[in-house]
């Protein structure tokens, strides 16, 4: 019977606790609605709810409304939140997904077999003739000196490199990594047009496979005029390169990083001289260009498959 007793004493108990929670004076508290979410044309997420709301995009708190900033990659936006108010109970948690397309304004469609877009302008260009930045392979940043001395990835000379070293005689203190690709953090296309890259050495290749090249001129700059199998063109100025000084070069001509290093103290890319495509590595007519690592060439940036 004390147990009986107990039991029913608990129950009580655990109602009073039940009534000063979900009661108010005149009975049950009301429960707030839960928000609503809509994204418009531009990319702007609102909501619609009758009282106050708390909203999260990938868990971190933010104010309505907000608008979501393209990327060249399409993106999967998840908003959630919950409403709340005072003297109502939360509502339940509700999510919403939205999808924004990639923003491929900057890119061309070639045509190439793997889908491969190619930006229209060099990274630090806005123009297509325009020569852009230069940078150093596996540097974000331009800079006036381009030289081993210089250089982020070594301490002073080619026998002491400290990142993407294949052969210990060139690492510091015997450094080895075998990386033989930019991780996305050194990749000077990555860091200025987002999801972005620079070429692989196949997508180079691919490039010089696929397409027709035409020694022209844009405005009164000298380059290659690219021209894919949907016709689609885009243009690559003979920018030249830097290396050693501000006023050094590897002479007249184009020379684009790819993303692929091609030995510990080099990296590989496009190459193209005064009228002649050479791209690729001696063979037929194709020369894939080899450098220094520490030289400045320019960057144009791709866009992975969209297949």
């Amino acid at each position: 019977m004390k147990t009986m007793k107990l039991f029913i004493l608990l129950l009580s108990f655990a109602a009073g606790l039940a009534s000063l929670t979900s009661c108010g004076d005149n009975g049950p508290m009301p429960v707030a609605k839960a928000p609503v979410f809509a994204m418009n044309e531009s990319f702007t997420i609102t909501a619609t709810c009758p009282n106050s709301y708390k909203a999260f995009i990938n868990g971190e708190e933010i104010t309505l409304p907000y608008t979501v900033t393209q990327t060249y990659k399409q993106q999967t936006i998840v908003v959630s939140g919950y409403g709340y108010g005072e003297g109502m109970q939360n509502s339940e948690a509700v999510e919403q997904s939205f999808e924004v397309p990639a923003n491929l304004d900057g890119y061309v469609d070639l045509g190439l077999p793997s889908g491969t877009l190619w930006a229209t302008c060099n990274v630090g260009a806005s123009a297509p003739q325009e020569f852009g930045d230069y940078f150093a392979w596996g540097e974000t940043e331009p800079k006036v000196y381009y030289d081993w001395s210089t250089y982020k990835w070594c301490n002073g000379d080619e026998e002491t490199l400290t990142k993407y070293c294949d052969e210990s005689s060139f690492g510091y203190n015997g450094f080895v990594d075998n990386k033989t690709e930019l991780d996305p953090e050194d990749d000077a296309a990555c860091a200025h047009y987002p999801g972005g890259r620079m070429p692989s050495l196949q997508q180079i290749q691919e490039l010089c496979d696929s397409c027709t090249w035409k020694w022209t001129q844009l405005n009164d700059v000298k380059g290659m005029l690219v021209t894919g199998p949907n016709g689609n063109t885009m243009f690559l100025p003979s920018a030249d390169s830097k290396y050693d000084s501000p006023h050094s070069s590897f002479g007249p001509g184009g020379y684009y990083w790819s993303r692929t290093l091609y030995y510990s103290t080099s990296s590989i890319g496009l190459g193209f001289f005064s009228g002649s495509q050479y791209i690729g590595i001696p063979g037929d007519h194709w020369y894939l260009q080899s450098g220094f690592r520490y030289a400045g060439f320019t960057v144009r940036a791709v866009l992975d498959s969209q297949n």
